[in-house]
């Protein structure tokens, strides 16, 4: 077993050191290589899939959904973030504003946060009744198992991040002016629950964690190795093969029959670069 300040966790988490900015980026040249033949696949064979992120605030979910969608079609993978839900919509079936978003054929629909907010956010802020929070949590993989059997590759991440970790990113938030957007006052209110979170969390495992959506948990206090980790473990979860394509030639520019290049004073931007 290798031993020193280079060895791996004794939790079983693995490395402990920070991954380099250029091996990481070497990697995830690799993974998207593979996503773009995942896309193609998926649209070849028609099929649906559907992925679920969840965790806590500063989990990293935005981050590791975007290195899943840089170099890939957004008419393919969708990205799903629902706003809180309008009057009309809290008095409808509660899977019902869900229900639409589901992929059909040749998509991959991402949901940054889904259905599970019952199970979450909605529960530990009291929003909604604990009986109607624990009705939920009977009903819920019933729903996902109608998902699974209408032919959806149902795939669930939960994202788990250190309270140490939590902490640093979310202060990192407060004078980052790209990341104050992310500190809402939710989250100050969230963040002080944080045992009351990992209370609602066993309980959504121990209800929705079934054979046929399992959950899927992701280290992710080093958020490279979790987006590296976790985009390996998605690829392996969807059976793809290379889809058929044929070989790309640029063809040859028409002639120009007669057109000269204009002389209108375009409006360039200012060039500051």
């Amino acid at each position: 077993m290798a031993k020193g300040k280079n060895a791996g966790k004794q939790d079983g988490s693995g490395d402990s050191r920070k991954l380099k900015t250029k091996k990481y980026n070497k990697q995830l040249r690799k993974l998207h290589v593979e996503l773009v033949k995942l896309q193609e696949w998926v649209k070849h064979k028609g099929l649906k899939v559907c992925i679920v992120f969840e965790g806590r605030d500063g989990a990293g979910k935005g981050g590791t959904i975007k290195a899943i969608t840089e170099r890939v079609s957004p008419r393919v993978f969708r990205v799903i973030a629902l706003p809180a839900p309008t009057e009309r919509e809290k008095s409808q079936m509660y899977v019902q504003r869900y229900l639409p978003h589901l992929p059909a054929a040749g998509e991959v629909v991402i949901w940054d946060r889904s259905w599970y907010n019952r199970a979450g956010v909605e529960r530990v802020m009291g929003f909604t009744p604990e009986e109607t929070v624990k009705r939920f949590l009977r009903l819920v993989p019933a729903f996902e198992k109608l998902v699974v059997e209408s032919g959806v590759i149902l795939i669930k991440y939960w994202l788990e991040v250190s309270m140490e970790e939590q902490t640093r990113r979310l202060k990192a938030r407060i004078d980052d002016g790209r990341k104050i957007w992310k500190l809402s006052p939710m989250d100050l209110l969230s963040y002080s629950r944080w045992h009351d979170y990992s209370r609602a969390r066993d309980d959504m495992f121990k209800a929705t964690d079934t054979k046929w959506a399992p959950w899927h948990v992701v280290r992710s206090d080093d958020k490279r190795r979790a987006r590296l980790n976790l985009i390996i473990h998605l690829l392996s979860r969807i059976p793809y093969k290379k889809a058929p394509r044929e070989k790309v030639k640029l063809p040859k520019r028409g002639k120009a029959h007669g057109y000269k290049e204009t002389h209108y004073p375009f409006k360039f931007i200012p060039e500051r670069f």
